[in-house]
């Protein structure tokens, strides 16, 4: 099993940056894709940015040019760094550990923006 676990979340203001972090432990070399999501209050969860294990990254078109995902092999960590956050921002943030066939999900990290 993989068990998953985000950190970082809090209170900004526009324009600050913050970088989460979606550690990840268990049964990790089964893992294949790291993805964040994220869900606004009263919205559905949409997706956010993905990370492969050969460090291929992907981005929702909102999100491109602002945000970064990244990986740390020694740290078994994923990172969302976010720059020049905006209010639409405001979400909590999920990591998804895809290790086929299953995939494990964090409780979350709220992320708060204010104008």
């Amino acid at each position: 099993q993989v068990q998953v676990v985000e950190s970082g979340g809090g209170l900004v203001q526009a324009g600050d940056s913050l970088r989460l972090s979606c550690a990840y432990s268990g049964d990790i070399e089964r893992i294949t894709l790291w993805e964040w999501y994220r869900q606004a209050p009263g919205k559905q969860r949409e997706f956010v940015a993905s990370i492969d294990r050969s460090g291929f990254a992907a981005y929702d078109d909102s999100v491109k040019g602002r945000f970064t995902i990244s990986r740390d092999t020694a740290k078994n960590t994923v990172y969302l760094l976010m720059d020049s956050l905006k209010p639409e921002d405001t979400a909590v943030y999920s990591c998804l550990a895809n290790a086929p066939p299953l995939g494990q999900w964090g409780r979350g990290t709220p992320v708060t923006v204010s104008s």
